[in-house]
């Protein structure tokens, strides 16, 4: 690594921070957390194991369990059994929680948008342009 590069990831690092920092204070009001948020973000797309909530959270299973029955008490996920090994948990959205996932996603767009329409019109354009080498450096390796 170079020390261009070693600068520039402290840099992004920040960056990231006060992203998440400014996009948690945005749901501060909120009747869930952030983190709760994104649980059910990651159950839009049908039922996973708690192993692998954990696992993509970067979390223990004991931290996801506590989670996960928060969000069950709020009748925003619902826990079942895999149907090839029974032992196995998974969660599952329901209605309530796509409801509520859809509402925390639209604030943060919206907030965000407020915050876009401050930047000019070469700012904007900075972001746009941005956005790919994001999508690559920030996705899957």
């Amino acid at each position: 690594m170079t020390a261009s590069e070693h600068d520039l990831a402290e840099q992004l690092n920040r960056l990231l921070r006060d992203v998440v920092l400014m996009l948690r204070r945005a749901n501060a009001d909120q009747p869930i957390t952030s983190q709760q948020l994104s649980v059910l973000g990651s159950l839009e797309h049908g039922p996973r194991r708690m192993t692998e909530l954990a696992a993509e959270h970067g979390v223990r299973l004991p931290t996801m369990t506590a989670q996960i029955n928060r969000l069950e008490r709020d009748a925003l996920i619902a826990r079942g059994r895999d149907g090839a090994d029974a032992r196995v948990v998974t969660v599952r959205l329901t209605g309530a929680g796509r409801e509520r996932l859809a509402e925390g996603r639209e604030r943060r767009i919206g907030f965000l948008a407020d915050r876009f329409a401050n930047l000019t019109d070469a700012e904007h354009a900075a972001v746009v342009e941005a956005l790919p080498a994001l999508r690559k450096l920030l996705g899957p390796p």
